[in-house]
């Protein structure tokens, strides 16, 4: 902790550059061999409860020396055995002499290595509901606030009709939401592995308890309850189900697809000059060309959603090939996959948060983009007006038609102005209804209930969450580089 990097070796940029302290500490060393610790210790506190010969010095001396780790000597006892858990034993030991021979009594390797796992992830997820909550709620602000100013819809990446920049920005709100009720569903249904034995079947425990069935129920109980879990998976092998972090690293994918989509807008959108990201006074864009403001924040969480998403296919594949009970290939994986997952999304979140709060709008140049298009979207309008004012609608359309492909074509040759209201007007055709061609124009009738649906989506599906994280939603984030 606060150690110099040392620059000769390798540092992970999710550490170094990306994610906050919090979620990285979550995945530390020190944190991880704590909760050992404190796994050792609640299960010696059950089990002399349970009336194991344990006394109540062993367990102070267990409690005084629960943070006091000698790392380098762990690491030592590490390369002679060959055996993590075995050398934080000999560790705790050393400190601990008059605890030394009920340090992990009746346990396996995986009741501290799988616990601890389970236990940074529930606490990492806690961390990741928490910043979302804070991003449903920036993002409903943003959408709340311009959800009355017309732009540009698009299908096929074509302008298709007219949106709201605030209902376009509820689309992203509305990934957020269902990835948090995602979130909320996988935090509720995670449960502890609890206190299983070498492959699941508690024979150890059985036997330290002179077979008694409800002591070993008892103590898994126990356990669990004094780790925070309200639940234990019923069976297990000798790990808790593989399947279980293909399902957590799953939700945290969808995170990831969700921000992904949102910052890919906001880049296509920045690029027509609609909006940009936050541009710090000294940031330069560009090396070479020092005139521009390259979307960086937004590039930067699309790399890393990529590799958050992609992170998916490991516990997939770990899940997948274990072997009966356990196979230990699933090891060197989980300690890349599960971690740089977490404090992948993380940083995506993070970054989520300093780029809408700092979204700059340019209103002018959205209208702009909106008049360009708005003659072609409204001749559907003029052409029934001009029927319900007496018009033939088949020689409307084809008057339509032909204004509209000569207005096209000198845009494309000539970069002329969108002057298709105009011909229209003064087309004979349209005589009955040319003093209404302007106010069937206006990009407002366009917009159809996007600024109610914006509304409406804040009030019902926003606003619970508003209520159910209130102290979490004023969170700002700053970028480390």
């Amino acid at each position: 902790m606060g150690k110099e990097v040392d620059r000769t070796q390798y540092v992970n940029p999710l550490v170094d550059r990306y994610s906050s302290k919090e979620m990285s500490y979550n995945f530390s060393d020190v944190h991880k061999f704590r909760t050992w610790r404190r796994l050792w210790i609640a299960l010696a506190e059950s089990e002399r409860q349970l009336g194991i010969e344990i006394t109540e010095e062993q367990i102070a001396e267990l409690k005084a020396n629960e943070d006091n780790i000698d790392f380098e000597f762990a690491r030592q006892k590490e390369k002679e055995l060959r055996h993590d858990v075995m050398a934080h034993v000999h560790t705790y030991g050393e400190v601990c002499p008059k605890a030394r021979g009920i340090i992990h009594l009746g346990a396996t390797s995986a009741y501290v290595g799988d616990n601890t796992d389970l236990i940074q992830i529930r606490d990492g997820l806690d961390m990741v509901i928490r910043k979302q909550a804070a991003i449903i709620d920036a993002l409903a602000t943003f959408s709340a606030e311009w959800k009355d100013l017309p732009c540009l819809a698009f299908t096929h990446l074509q302008p298709a009709q007219l949106t709201t920049l605030g209902k376009r920005a509820t689309l992203w709100l509305q990934d957020f939401v269902l990835d948090m009720d995602e979130l909320e569903f996988r935090k509720k249904s995670l449960r502890f592995r609890g206190v299983k034995g070498t492959t699941g079947t508690q024979a150890s425990f059985l036997q330290l308890f002179n077979g008694d069935h409800a002591k070993v129920d008892e103590l898994d109980e126990m356990v669990t309850e004094k780790l925070g879990f309200a639940q234990r998976y019923g069976v297990t092998g000798q790990t808790y189900p593989r399947k279980v972090d293909y399902s957590v690293l799953s939700t945290l994918a969808g995170v990831a697809i969700s921000a992904h989509k949102m910052a890919n807008d906001i880049r296509l959108m920045q690029t027509r000059g609609e909006l940009e990201e936050p541009f710090e006074t000294k940031q330069v864009g560009s090396s070479a060309m020092a005139y521009k403001r390259n979307p960086m924040r937004c590039e930067r969480l699309t790399a890393l959603a990529r590799h958050v998403i992609s992170n998916t296919m490991n516990p997939a594949f770990t899940a997948a090939s274990q072997f009966f009970e356990r196979t230990l290939d699933d090891s060197a994986n989980r300690r890349l996959s599960i971690p740089e997952s977490f404090l992948g999304i993380d940083a995506i979140q993070s970054i989520c948060l300093n780029v809408i709060r700092g979204l700059v709008v340019y209103p002018k140049v959205l209208d702009r983009y909106v008049r360009e298009q708005l003659p072609f979207m409204a001749t559907e309008s003029i052409l029934m007006a001009g029927v319900q004012a007496g018009g033939d609608r088949q020689e409307l359309h084809e008057s339509v038609r032909q204004h509209s492909m000569e207005v096209t074509l000198a845009l494309r040759e000539q970069g002329a102005p969108n002057d298709l209201i105009d011909r229209l007007a003064a087309d004979p055709a349209f005589d009955a209804i040319k003093d209404k061609m302007g106010d069937l124009a206006t990009p407002e009738l366009f917009i159809g209930r996007s600024p109610q649906q914006v509304t409406r989506f804040i009030e019902e599906h926003v606003q619970p969450i508003r209520e159910r994280y209130s102290e979490h939603l004023g969170q700002t984030a700053e970028l480390n580089v």
